[in-house]
């Protein structure tokens, strides 16, 4: 008996695993950006009605790729056919043969509809490749980063959307835009030449750590982590490490995904609620990634002039990696990698942890003096994070009536259910 639900089940598990790798194939495939995600996202909802009526196939996403190859290719055969009857009019008119059925047959080279798999090396090099084009210069960096972790990443508008800190309908029209001009300025379907990847690093580099950001510590749903969101963030600046060996800040960036991801296995209790750094069984930190990050923020430092955005927030990771407890952490040195990194990347998120390392190194007084700026400042306003900061310095100096305050308001901001049951339970906490 075909169970629906584990048909509707599966399909969601593997579009989370593998939308990217199929929007790629597919945009090699057309040679249209935009179509591909429409025949991929036509695909997913072929696979919706089939895979519960019928079992899930043995291949699904060869499945999903057949089928979203063979909307592609009724697409092209409409331009076809629309191009053949636009040409008999301006004959017609005697205007001429303005257009050509073979102007809208797919591109020279496009993969065989039989071609149900495709190999890894070309996945990676598709795969990259589509983020260099959603990385064009023609698009807007909000544009560019918007676009590709909702066509890589597999964001939602609204999760793009909380990363922003921006309206859910701000980040839409960014898509809508976005597509439209890469449509319009007809980019092709190419890795760019090496001079031109090394402009649009920077919009790539800041596209992984969003998505990763987002993998490591949900801004919305019923899961604090979201690993599979994570490891394909390592895994492409892994993929990016290999292609670029010299530029120090990709090795910088994997360094703290390393770094941070090793954390992930002791940061969930058996029930998958949040467990907080000082509660942290550190036996259970993933001591191979530490390594890795270690090896990696090693080869950021000497392949650059000292490190970047990336390489000093990753110096941070390794701080917490090498502590033995939280108590034995070096908090002097990260409130003064904080201070540096505060010089490169001046933001209110970089201010606001600045001071929960200053909570740790100097007390809760002194950290209460720098948050209580961001908030005179009107700085992250609509964020949980400040309040829930405060909250908790205001609980360690006494001050409960104000701390409690600060969670409530925390929890009415929080978007992710399982961050907010940890900030209900710390003010369940204050009586």
């Amino acid at each position: 008996m075909i169970d629906p639900y584990g048909g509707r089940q599966a399909v969601a598990a593997v579009w989370r695993i593998e939308s990217a790798r199929i929007v790629s194939a597919l945009a090699r495939f057309t040679g249209d950006f935009a179509l591909a995600e429409d025949v991929a996202q036509e695909s997913l909802a072929e696979a919706l009605v089939a895979w519960p009526r019928d079992g899930v196939p043995r291949n699904p996403a060869g499945w999903l790729l057949t089928a979203a190859r063979r909307r592609a290719i009724d697409s092209f055969r409409r331009r076809s056919a629309l191009d053949e009857r636009y040409a008999a009019l301006a004959r017609h008119l005697g205007e001429g043969g303005v257009a050509s059925a073979q102007q809208a047959t797919p591109p020279v080279g496009a993969a065989p509809d039989t071609d149900l798999l495709w190999d890894p090396d070309r996945v990676d090099d598709d795969l990259l490749a589509l983020m260099f084009i959603a990385c064009h210069p023609v698009l807007s960096r909000e544009a560019r980063i918007a676009l590709t972790l909702r066509v890589l990443g597999g964001l939602t508008s609204d999760e793009i959307a909380r990363a922003f800190l921006v309206p859910t309908a701000t980040v839409q029209a960014r898509i809508t835009r976005a597509k439209k001009t890469l449509a319009a300025a007809q980019v092709p379907f190419e890795m760019p030449p090496p001079d031109e990847c090394r402009k649009r690093l920077g919009s790539v580099l800041s596209v992984l750590y969003l998505i990763f950001t987002e993998g490591s510590t949900a801004t919305s749903g019923s899961e604090w982590i979201r690993p599979d969101l994570a490891r394909e963030a390592v895994r492409l600046t892994r993929i990016l490490a290999r292609l670029v060996p010299d530029e120090s800040e990709v090795h910088g960036l994997l360094a703290l995904f390393e770094l941070t991801a090793a954390r992930f296995p002791a940061r969930l209790d058996e029930d998958g609620e949040p467990v907080l750094l000082e509660k942290q069984d550190r036996r259970r930190w993933d001591r191979a990634a530490i390594r890795r990050g270690r090896a990696a923020l090693a080869q950021a430092g000497r392949v650059g002039h000292g490190l970047g955005v990336y390489g000093v927030q990753a110096a941070i990771a390794e701080c917490h990696a090498v502590a033995p407890s939280v108590e034995e952490t070096d908090w002097d040195r990260i409130v003064l990698l904080y201070e540096a990194l505060g010089r490169l990347a001046p933001s209110p998120v970089v201010e606001l942890n600045r001071a929960v390392a200053i909570s740790m190194a100097q007390g809760p007084a002194a950290a209460l003096a720098v948050v209580d700026d961001l908030v005179a400042a009107g700085h992250l306003s609509g964020s949980h994070l400040l309040p829930s900061v405060r909250g908790e310095l205001l609980s360690r100096l006494g001050k409960r009536d104000d701390a409690r305050r600060e969670l409530e308001l925390a929890v009415r901001l929080c978007g992710n259910e399982r961050e907010r049951s940890l900030l209900q339970r710390k003010l369940a906490a204050l009586g």
